[in-house]
């Protein structure tokens, strides 16, 4: 299934602790990718299909230099990123080896890439800052990739921050870190995300206006009906 404008739009107005709710009533808890902070304070929500990339512990014959040239390499990946994707790495948390560093990431700025969001790190911080690349990863180090890692391959189910992301799963990402839609749960949270997001905000108003929280957080049937005539 391919993300639609619409989808996109309706989700860039859904925050992702409100995703994480909607999911976690229908039985997921695990959809939060573990350190998948924003680089930059600031960055609006994104919302876009994932483009899986993964590496393996580093193994001192295959990470070398010389494998950038390699036909399986970031490089490469990138090159098959459609436009509109969102990149998802498995750098399974490494965080003394900066997986893309400031000219990868122009090229996916090139190729039309969403954002770029990984458990691991980056390098040439001010470089990829400087790119406009939304990025949400786990801070930032000096040394390159082969220095800690060994890419592996792009397309295939990876683990991001302790979340199984598949090819084409959706992915929001926003202050709260990323989280991940499986294709199979995208009607839903369309369906129930803006809901959600109307009903808390009628919520906080209440508790500005000085209602109490019992009854209100979560709803009795009262305030329930209260709610229900509000949006008449």
């Amino acid at each position: 299934m391919s993300l639609t404008a619409e989808a996109i739009a309706t989700l860039s107005h859904v925050s992702t602790a409100t995703i994480t709710t909607v999911l976690l009533k229908k039985g997921l808890r695990n959809v939060w990718m573990r350190g998948t902070k924003p680089l930059k304070p600031g960055q609006k929500r994104l919302v876009g299909s994932a483009f899986t990339l993964r590496f393996v512990p580093a193994r001192e014959d295959l990470a070398t230099p010389e494998s950038w040239s390699s036909p399986i390499s970031t490089r490469t990946a990138i090159e098959a990123m459609p436009e509109g994707c969102i990149a998802v790495v498995d750098s399974m948390g490494v965080s003394d080896a900066g997986i893309f560093g400031d000219i990868l990431c122009a090229r996916m700025v090139k190729r039309g890439v969403t954002a770029l969001i990984t458990d691991g790190v980056v390098r040439d911080l001010g470089g990829v800052l400087g790119t406009g690349l939304p990025v949400w990863c786990n801070g930032f180090a000096a040394p390159p990739s082969v220095a800690g890692l060994t890419f592996v391959g792009w397309g295939e189910p990876i683990g991001c921050g302790g979340v199984a992301v598949f090819p084409n799963d959706v992915v929001v990402a926003d202050q709260d870190g990323a989280v991940l839609i499986p294709q199979a749960f995208i009607d839903q949270v369309l369906a129930e995300g803006p809901e959600q997001e109307r009903m808390e905000a009628w919520i906080v108003n209440e508790v500005n206006n000085g209602v109490p929280l019992p009854g209100l957080y979560p709803m009795n049937a009262e305030t329930k009906a209260r709610y229900a005539a509000s949006k008449k």
